[in-house]
């Protein structure tokens, strides 16, 4: 089985919806070292050309994509 790279136009739709995701949480959890509850859990996101799924860590101050699917 061989990988190959998902085609750029969708790493930057995978990056701008992640940048939007990065706002949203800094806005969510205003300061998330201190952050004390459960991480939220991980989601599937779709953009065009597939979807990515991520989870937002608080205590991290990060939100981790572990996985891209090309349509």
């Amino acid at each position: 089985m061989s990988w190959t790279a998902p085609p750029p136009a969708l790493i930057a739709e995978v990056e701008k919806k992640a940048d939007e995701l990065v706002r949203a949480a800094a806005a969510l959890y205003l300061d998330g070292t201190a952050y004390q509850g459960s991480s939220p859990r991980g989601e599937n996101v779709l953009v065009p050309g597939g979807m990515f799924f991520c989870q937002v860590v608080p205590r991290h101050e990060r939100v981790y994509i572990f996985q891209i699917t090309v349509w």
